[in-house]
């Protein structure tokens, strides 16, 4: 379509002092092209001839080799891993964090192989390695892509030291239904966030390019439409048209791709009816062609003869031969590949052409990430990058300004540190295990929530009670197959003497903090939930202590929003905390006692039962009636159908104002900008954190657009009682959207919304037109 002129229509004039912001808001980039930040033509130029050398002088078992990750010890017992890989039949290895046997094993593939290959191994390093980090979920809840990439960065930089080179992580699966376990590990439910979070996450795991010195391989997973899995249960199904495809749930893989990220991650279910791990139009013509990935394919873990199990597949050799041909160059831990894909080039079911490009994208990675240079580490490194007490420290400020203040009413908090006594409630309260959240990696001690008040009122009298229990009512699936129980819940009876230890606890105080929500196996991979109600006894305990009468403030630690409708109407003040991490309970004593003023916004929708999933607030507009203009899809029967906190909701110990929005002109209709400026004004008494939110909506055009997208956001501090006027420049690429009726990105003429605020309910409103020439 011809290059449409853009005539911007508002008014306003800003007044106060003026702070430039430029928005973070890439355009889709064309195919076949990948980050700034990749090496330049002449190091690709090299890197391929010495790919296409190590490719000439490959076995077919070689090059299947490179093709095939195994765990610490091979499938078939009479085979050693040590063995396997001076054969060069083992390119990477995962499932350990032992130093010694990947030194060890390096040693073997560089010195003792044949060609002298060196080895990936990956871990699942999501959130931090020893010092571990809060939750991705809660890392998007920051609304600080800075923040993120330096946390990323440290914990790159320790599985580095420990002789990890390839994490498998970010997860970028855009998840809109809370029943999905795994939604504590993505950035939640909008696509613009999740760009934002992708680009910070590989820039942090990997560095400028691929290849930077204490960084390693990052892995965009799972592709693609994972957390659209039906029912939010775990590995099923997911049906996603073409316009949620590429509007939703590719951006941010699209994002990963153009910030240079070396490996993404096949999904474990189906798209569409075919299996994700051996789907050849969305690993080759979505990923490589139309998105320009440039890196290797990994399968998730056991996918490739999971085929058999969906129906695609025949036999494990159909697997096989469907995985390869599909475009999954490494089969993760089945060694599905290394016992049947020599018979199936033999056999001509796999190309030879098939099979050596997927070699050569594995070894072009590998010498891009300086393996052949240096394949070792340094062992003395390990305990002094693992013990860097900056980095301890960064884990405190990340968990500062990850947490989301739901509500407080009456001004509750911040509690005064003149306290004589507080009643800390909850299975939570004293665990210093659940607060660092699952995925974790090296071990490391926590803090729980009940020692962090201990050590910020170390003169207030501090009465611990659990009050109850809540488990997972099944053991994790690797559990279970390793013949572990589920843990055991607390017998009512045990549960009822609790519940009256903590009203009594709670009588005797003066105020109360109740921490509740779901222990850290109760939320992640394996965790999905039909309801998410409060676990165990946890509700009763909540009425019981609130019947007390004495000040309340509840705490929650969980992976992803819980029903928490009733605390909401009679809970006082409410702290969403996640999963914190390591330094999890001192940075929520700082935020509960006021030394550090919540900024954190919520990154989901927070419905208020799961009746109401999936909820999310860019939904489409739908029919209304003349007479009630209000009337539109709902419940009507049995609930509100609103959420019970919107997206991009967070509260703090002051208030801010949005006014003097104005529009600018589009200088240059090629390469434009939406120039946005809005005053911003600090009205209570303590400096704290906005995050100031653009969102635009498309009045009509040739598909509906959604009611509301976010096109721009940034976190700023003010001082008590500071105006500023920010300005956002927003490309007005970001305006465009995939049409399914021309299968193209387009930008159409017409009349645009336009909303600034602090939330995606925000009120402050401009229009401008676009006009087609």
């Amino acid at each position: 379509m011809k290059s449409p002129s853009f005539a911007l229509l508002f008014l306003c004039l800003a007044t106060a002092p003026i702070s430039v912001v430029k928005a973070d808001s890439p355009a889709p980039s064309p195919a076949g092209t990948q980050s700034s930040d990749a090496a330049p033509a002449t190091a690709d130029a090299e890197i391929t001839r010495r790919a296409d050398a190590l490719l000439a002088r490959m076995t077919l078992e070689e090059k299947i080799g490179q093709l095939t990750q195994i765990g610490p010890s091979p499938r078939s017992p009479e085979v050693k891993s040590e063995d396997l890989v001076r054969q060069g039949g083992a390119g990477s290895m995962l499932w350990t964090l032992d130093t010694g046997l990947m030194r060890r094993l390096q040693e073997i593939a560089v010195k003792e192989s044949r060609l002298g290959i060196p080895m990936l191994f990956g871990f699942d390093v999501i959130h931090g390695y020893k010092n571990v980090f809060p939750v991705p979920i809660a890392m998007a809840s920051s609304w600080d892509p800075a923040l993120v990439e330096r946390s990323q960065a440290i914990a790159a930089k320790e599985a580095a030291a420990s002789g990890i080179n390839w994490t498998f992580g970010p997860m970028l699966d855009i998840a809109r239904d809370a029943r999905w376990g795994r939604m504590v590990e993505g950035a939640g439910e909008d696509p613009y966030l999740g760009e934002v979070m992708a680009r910070a996450q590989v820039r942090g795991f990997q560095g400028p390019q691929l290849g930077t010195p204490g960084r390693v391989l990052a892995s965009a997973k799972h592709f693609v439409g994972y957390g659209a899995s039906e029912g939010g249960r775990d590995y099923d199904s997911c049906y996603v048209p073409g316009i949620l495809l590429h509007n939703l749930y590719l951006r941010p893989f699209r994002a990963a791709i153009d910030a240079g990220v070396g490996n993404v991650m096949s999904a474990y279910m189906c798209l569409n009816d075919v299996p994700a791990g051996g789907n050849a139009w969305l690993l080759r013509d979505v990923l490589r062609g139309e998105l320009g990935f440039r890196g290797f394919v990994v399968s998730d873990s056991y996918t490739t003869p999971a085929l058999v199990a969906h129906g695609l597949a025949r036999d494990e050799a159909d697997a096989a031969a469907k995985a390869l041909n599909a475009g999954v160059n490494v089969d993760m831990g089945s060694e599905t590949y290394l016992r049947n894909a020599a018979n199936l080039v033999r056999s001509g079911r796999v190309p030879v052409a098939v099979l050596d490009s997927l070699v050569h994208e594995v070894l072009e990675t590998k010498l891009r990430l300086g393996l052949f240079e240096r394949p070792y580490i340094d062992p003395m490194d390990k305990d002094r990058v693992l013990g860097d007490p900056a980095h301890r420290a960064a884990t405190r400020v990340a968990a500062q300004r990850s947490m989301v203040l739901l509500r407080n009413e009456g001004g509750i908090l911040p509690l005064k540190k003149s306290l004589k006594s507080l009643a800390v409630i909850g299975p939570l309260a004293d665990s210093a295990e659940d607060v660092k959240g699952p995925w974790t990696a090296e071990w490391s001690q926590g803090v729980s929530v009940l020692e962090g008040l201990r050590a910020k009122l170390p003169h207030t009298k501090i009465t611990a009670v659990t009050g109850g229990d809540t488990q997972r009512k099944y053991p994790l699936a690797w559990d279970a197959r390793a013949g572990k129980p589920a843990p055991t819940l607390m017998t009512e009876t045990q549960m009822r003497a609790e519940e009256a230890q903590a009203v009594k606890a709670a009588r005797k105080a003066d105020a109360v903090v109740l921490v509740l929500g779901e222990r850290a196996s109760m939320s992640g991979e394996d965790a999905s939930s039909s309801e998410l109600a409060l676990g165990g006894n946890q509700q009763r305990l909540l009425e019981a202590v609130v019947a007390t009468g004495k000040p309340v403030v509840l705490v929650l630690m969980n992976g992803r929003p819980l029903n928490i409708t009733w605390a909401a109407s009679h809970v006082s003040a409410i702290l969403e905390a996640w999963y914190p991490g390591v330094e999890g309970g001192n940075a929520i004593a700082d935020i509960l006692l006021g030394d550090v003023n919540p900024g954190g916004k919520l990154p989901v929708t927070w419905p208020r039962s799961a009746g109401q999933c999936p909820i999310y607030y860019n939904h489409n507009l739908t029919q209304s009636r003349d007479d009630d203009p209000t009337f539109t899809s709902r419940y009507a029967t049995d609930s509100d159908s609103s959420p019970l906190y919107p997206f991009g909701h967070g509260l703090s110990y002051t208030r801010f104002t949005f006014s003097n929005l104005t529009v600018a002109p589009v200088p240059d209709q090629a390469s434009g900008s939406l120039e946005i400026s809005v005053d911003v004004s600090s009205v209570g008494p303590v400096a704290g954190d906005e995050v100031i939110q653009i969102y635009t909506h498309q009045r009509a055009g040739s598909v509906v657009r959604p009611a509301r997208e976010l096109k721009a956001f940034r976190r700023e501090t003010f001082a008590a009682g500071e105006t500023r006027t920010l300005r956002f420049a927003i490309p007005l690429a970001e305006l465009r959207y995939w049409n399914p009726q021309t299968r193209t990105w387009i930008l159409e003429p017409g009349t645009f919304d336009l909303w600034v605020g602090g939330d995606s309910k925000a009120t402050l409103h401009a229009e401008f037109t676009v006009t087609g020439s």
